[in-house]
């Protein structure tokens, strides 16, 4: 009946939200059936009900992997912004301190990378969810090259979501690498320094304008 659908499903959340804890620590070589159910104090033959294997378990969890890390949601912030490309260089910036604050998911997503080269549904999923991020950018370089082309010049919206979401996930990147000590200022700032010294092309004036704006 429909009334009995919900707990079973609010208790496959809970599940899929210990086992998002117990992957961020551990890997996803660490995300056993155990581990979950201890960490979501419930029994480990609950988790099996929901998730008959491990395999199982590991493939329900990408999606709430993927939703957390390379899924644009801007901040009423940004949305706020009136003019595009203010809006435009608001979400990079708004991405490169949310990921650089969440190195152990960043970490995870990576590892779901890798798996990926092993499990076609996996990479195509992978996959999926870069492509849709990098197509947000992509609108919203759109919206800033319609209403400032002069800054952008020569820049393409493919090339400049291109631009965006390589800096958000090299940012990611270093988080991840270097726990303790990435300084996202000093990232910000060295990327500016980089591309100020850069020799100007015709092609490229678009991306190092986005890149210099948003050190």
């Amino acid at each position: 009946m429909p009334g009995q659908k919900a707990p079973e499903e609010t208790r496959r959340d809970q599940l899929l939200a210990a086992a998002h804890a117990v992957a961020a620590r551990r890997g996803i070589n660490g995300l056993t059936v155990r581990a979950v159910a201890a960490q979501a104090k419930l029994s480990h033959g609950l988790v099996l009900f929901h998730f008959r294997r491990r395999d199982e378990l590991v493939t329900a969890l990408l999606d709430r992997v993927l939703a957390n890390t390379f899924l644009l949601t801007t901040s009423n912030d940004v949305r706020q912004i009136p003019d595009a490309e203010g809006r435009f260089i608001a979400a990079i910036r708004q991405e490169m301190d949310r990921l650089a604050e969440a190195p152990r998911l960043v970490r995870l997503f990576f590892e779901y990378w890798a798996l990926g080269s092993r499990h076609g549904r996996v990479r195509s999923k992978v996959g999926a969810a870069l492509s849709e991020y990098r197509a947000e950018f992509r609108t919203l370089a759109e919206e800033a090259l319609e209403t400032d082309r002069a800054r952008f010049t020569g820049a393409t919206p493919e090339g400049l979501a291109a631009v965006a979401v390589s800096l958000i996930t090299g940012c990611a990147v270093q988080a991840m690498i270097d726990l303790e000590g990435f300084d996202i200022a000093e990232y910000r700032a060295a990327a500016q320094s980089v591309m100020g010294h850069e020799r100007p092309r015709a092609k490229k004036r678009g991306q190092k304008a986005a890149f210099a704006a948003i050190a």
